[in-house]
């Protein structure tokens, strides 16, 4: 959803059509323009199809459970769909998420089968980055044998100044504690951490190579779950497929109220700020919740196989 399309002043007819987005979550219309969404059943509460496809097909399907309805067959035209912009498979995947967002009580589903690395060890691994001040101020991970959850160990290292060597320090020793685990499955969500230690890597070669980054991230053993998993083999019955909208789905309960990566770059300019313990605290437990979250996402997926 985009930020200019809040509620138009109530004297003005004409106003921009709501459309859900990434950046919805931190709009302060949030709540607003949801419940117009919700209210007119709009397409762009699929995920990924967003305002510019919603607009090329809304004359002839309107709202997600009329396209859930539909025949997707019936807008084909010859190998392209009638619609500009958008092909026939992705018009296919576009229908079978409309079809679990109009189903009560849809399940996520399997479209593909996913194969997990055979480790008995298992690290789930998130990182908070400030780009303002260009540093990755924390690694947390939460390391599981056997797929024990009760005998899991949390492990964090985070960067007690705002300083190239306090960054190196928590880098380094991250680094360190990863390679002490090996041969373990690494799990993380998107490509966040990949890239930062990428970055990490350039900026402090002599903690590790560019070719020790590569071998750690190697898809035989570290899984991006977002882009590997969810987007390539699973549906889910959702708007979006965050990590905190599928996990919420699934039943977890950030500790925090607001919880965001925005929300604790926030905190972090603070805890610079102040050296307040219970702020550096906060920190600690929403990168925990984010990881504990990862793991319940990857355990949910195992059992679609």
């Amino acid at each position: 959803m985009r930020c200019t399309c809040g509620p138009s002043p109530p004297t003005v007819r004409n106003h921009t059509r709501a459309a859900y987005s990434g950046a919805c979550k931190l709009c302060h219309w949030y709540s607003a323009c949801i419940e117009r969404l919700r209210a007119t059943d709009d397409l762009t509460l699929i995920p990924e199809l967003g305002s510019s496809k919603r607009d090329v097909m809304i004359n002839r399907l309107r709202t997600v459970g009329e396209f859930a309805a539909s025949n997707p067959d019936a807008f084909l035209d010859g190998k392209k769909t009638v619609f500009p912009g958008i092909g026939p498979d992705t018009l296919a995947k576009f229908h079978m998420r409309a079809k679990l967002l109009s189903t009560k009580d849809a399940q996520p589903v399997l479209r593909a089968p996913v194969q997990f690395p055979a480790h008995d060890r298992e690290l789930f691994f998130d990182i908070e980055v400030d780009p303002m001040r260009d540093i990755c101020y924390l690694h947390g991970f939460v390391e599981r044998k056997g797929c024990d959850n009760t005998a899991e160990t949390v492990v964090a290292f985070f960067a007690y100044e705002c300083t190239p060597e306090s960054e190196k320090a928590a880098f380094a020793d991250a680094w360190n504690y990863m390679r002490s685990k090996r041969p373990c499955a690494i799990y993380y969500y998107s490509k966040c951490e990949r890239t930062i230690y990428r970055k990490l890597q350039e900026k402090y070669p002599d903690v590790c190579s560019g070719e020790e980054i590569e071998e750690l991230f190697d898809p035989a053993h570290a899984i991006d779950l977002y882009n590997d998993v969810v987007k390539k083999a699973t549906e889910w019955p959702t708007w979006d497929f965050s990590l905190k909208t599928l996990a919420t789905y699934l039943g977890f309960k950030w500790r925090d109220t607001h919880p965001s990566s925005a929300a604790s770059i926030e905190w972090f300019d603070r805890w610079v700020k102040t050296g307040d313990p219970a702020i550096r605290q906060r920190i600690l437990d929403y990168n925990e919740d984010d990881y504990r979250a990862t793991r319940l996402l990857s355990d949910r997926i195992r059992n679609l196989n």
